[in-house]
């Protein structure tokens, strides 16, 4: 790959209409930095005009300028449409940032964090399909952290474009508490360029009080995207997120009954275990659904929502947990009397539950508790996962704790990183280790869904993603749909504006400043080997590779063909 060139302007005098990534840019001034061959990034700013401004007017206007990072769904109409309307328009003033490159190694992921954690605010285009873009959600979250720790930069602009749903989680959780501005149709792009011009400069978008936001959501839930019209008559389904427990898109697994059996009895730990994208929160929520017919009282925690400064500080965590468990049980919050105790923060944390909660609340309890390793690289992960151990254990001699049922849901191998395994609670009671579909089983989704493959097509879908479940639900909604015939899901698989591009660039993103899984993906494609057994596990957890005997290899043959490409030295 050449070396990155330093950068160069365009102006209207050279390029006023230039073609960048498949956007058209007019702007009066344009930097495109060089990546590699014809691939850039692109900035616009303001036309200098050094000679003719006082000094005092130049720092004036410096002072004005703010760092604009825009996150959208590329080659998605409207969102890439208003996205570079808004992008020229606010670069007349601002330093605005917005990703219109094919990738290129991790150079590119690289740049984006880079970008976000420099701006000053995120502006987001959240339409109907946006809303289930990986990259667009792995941007969001990094500008919500990011703010956390920065003093609230970048501030995050949400923009609905046509869309009146409520967000689903984790969007819900980053964006339901703050301003949205909403866009339905080309005549409000100057509006919404001027809204967001005033929130740059101090104001606030317009859509901030409840009654404001509930006018403009609508009341019944829809199936997102929809499918083009000249699709097969099918109810189809957006592969997104987590299923509802009646979705009839859902593949029971063999695992399945030992779970939903284990959760109708009193007192149970289960542990769902797999890499992302396998189905465990499907299956969490299943679980729970049939809890709650059951009698029992669930309250589901995801550990994500936990902050870097939280998880860095064993004294908040502990106290940040049970209030936000008093918070979904609808209890009084005690957690401040029960902290004044000269003890550890596992034993006030485990008086507090047992003494309060459990005993004031009475009916059976479900703690369920999703992505629970990001607690893992904690200092006090083994001071917190000894003490859900304790919990299991002590249900054998104090009446009480039979009225707590856990369930765990972790995508990394969690025997690697607690040191005693007596203090384990991942190798008690019911583990649930879930597994790829089957080739029978990708032959009755194909049903499902219409089938838009054949035979032969099955075959070689499965030849290249392995059964992994969230990919043979994108693919069989793409043909189903009519977005792209079976041919060409198969010709532009490893294509950024592929049918999985998204999905493989939030997987570049997401290796992006972790030097120790780059360079062990990389002995994994060229050695199929990975010698530091820390390193396999967390890139078996991320759902990269797999091991069969002593080889190991990528999870499936999509990503080994993508990242031999673009996972460059």
């Amino acid at each position: 790959m050449p070396d990155s060139q330093e950068p160069k302007q365009i102006t209207n005098n050279n390029a006023a209409n230039s073609q960048f990534g498949g956007g058209l840019i007019n702007a009066e001034s344009v930097k495109a930095e060089r990546i590699g061959g014809d691939v850039y990034n692109i900035y616009l700013s303001q036309q200098s005009t050094a000679d003719n401004s006082t000094p005092s007017l130049d720092q004036q206007k410096r002072s004005q300028t703010k760092r604009i990072f825009i996150s959208y769904k590329r080659n998605v109409i409207p969102d890439e449409t208003v996205a570079l309307q808004v992008f020229q328009s606010l670069a007349k003033q601002h330093q605005v940032f917005i990703d219109q490159i094919m990738l290129v190694g991790t150079r590119w992921a690289e740049r984006i964090e880079t970008e976000i954690r420099q701006a000053d605010f995120l502006i987001t285009f959240l339409s109907a399909q946006s809303v289930h873009s990986e990259m667009v959600e792995a941007e969001i979250k990094m500008a919500h952290n990011l703010a956390q720790l920065q003093g609230g930069k970048p501030a995050i602009l949400p923009v609905r474009l046509e869309y009146r749903q409520p967000f689903q989680y984790p969007l819900s959780a980053y964006l339901n508490d703050i301003n949205w501005a909403f866009w339905q149709g080309q005549e409000d792009t100057p509006r919404l360029i001027t809204e967001l011009s005033q929130a740059i400069c101090g104001g606030q978008l317009s859509i901030g009080a409840v009654q404001a936001k509930a006018e403009i959501l609508q009341s019944q839930l829809s199936l997102l995207p929809r499918p083009f019209p000249s699709a097969q008559p099918v109810s189809l389904e957006m592969p997104e997120g987590t299923m509802e427990c009646d979705s009839k898109f859902y593949v029971e697994r063999s695992s399945d009954p030992i779970a939903l059996e284990a959760i109708r009895r009193q007192g149970v730990t289960i542990t769902i275990k797999g890499p992302r994208q396998m189905g465990k929160s499907s299956l969490l929520i299943r679980t729970a659904d049939v809890a709650v017919n059951a009698g029992k009282r669930v309250a589901f925690l995801d550990f994500q929502l936990f902050d870097k400064a939280t998880l860095n500080d064993a004294d908040k965590f502990f106290r940040q947990f049970c209030s936000w468990l008093t918070d979904e049980l609808e209890m009084a919050d005690k957690v401040d009397d029960y902290w004044q105790m000269p003890l550890g923060n596992s034993q006030r944390c485990t008086r507090y539950v047992g003494r309060y909660l459990l005993k004031d609340f009475g009916q059976p309890l479900v703690l369920a508790m999703d992505e629970v390793e990001s607690v893992f690289d904690s200092e006090f992960r083994s001071d917190f996962f000894g003490m859900l151990r304790s919990w299991h254990n002590s249900r054998a001699t104090t009446p009480i704790w039979k009225k707590l049922d856990l369930a765990l849901v972790t995508s990394t191998e969690p025997y690697q990183l607690i040191d005693n395994l007596n203090q384990s609670p991942f190798n008690v009671g019911v583990v649930i280790d879930l597994e790829d579909f089957t080739a029978q089983q990708v032959a009755e989704l194909n049903h499902r869904h219409g089938s838009p493959l054949n035979f032969n097509e099955e075959r070689q879908l499965i030849a290249l993603l392995s059964g992994h479940p969230y990919l043979v639900r994108l693919a069989l909604y793409t043909v189903a749909s009519q977005r792209l015939s079976s041919n060409e899901l198969f010709v532009n698989a490893t294509a950024d504006n592929g049918p999985f591009g998204n999905h493989l660039r939030n997987h570049l993103f997401r290796l992006h400043n972790k030097t120790e899984l780059v360079q062990g993906m990389r002995q994994v494609i060229r050695q199929n080997a990975c010698e530091d057994e820390r390193v396999f596990f967390r890139l078996r957890g991320a759902g990269l590779v797999r091991r069969e005997g002593r080889v190991v290899m990528p999870r499936c043959q999509l990503y080994a063909d993508y990242f031999r490409e673009n996972l460059c030295d």
